[in-house]
């Protein structure tokens, strides 16, 4: 695995960030309470990104393309 980069939920990600996960992160961002927002680190594993973010929340691509919303915990997984 292979370290990304890091920046806050809300603010413009990287331009290292994948443009198959932006419109998903941006949802899940959407979804946010208000108040100070966690962080994201993006990380490569095996040559596929992985947005995480502090609350246990991922977006990765699937083996078709799209985006994908899961957990840490494998739990909810759903494509987006």
């Amino acid at each position: 695995m292979q370290l990304g980069t890091r920046w806050t939920a809300g603010a413009q990600p990287p331009a290292s960030v994948p443009a198959g996960l932006r419109e998903t992160i941006a949802r899940v961002e959407a979804d946010l309470p208000e108040g100070p927002k966690p962080g994201w680190t993006l990380t490569w594993l095996e040559g596929r990104p992985i947005a995480e973010l502090d609350t246990g929340v991922t977006v990765t691509l699937a083996a078709d393309g799209g985006a994908v919303v899961g957990h840490v915990d494998g739990m909810d997984d759903h494509e987006r």
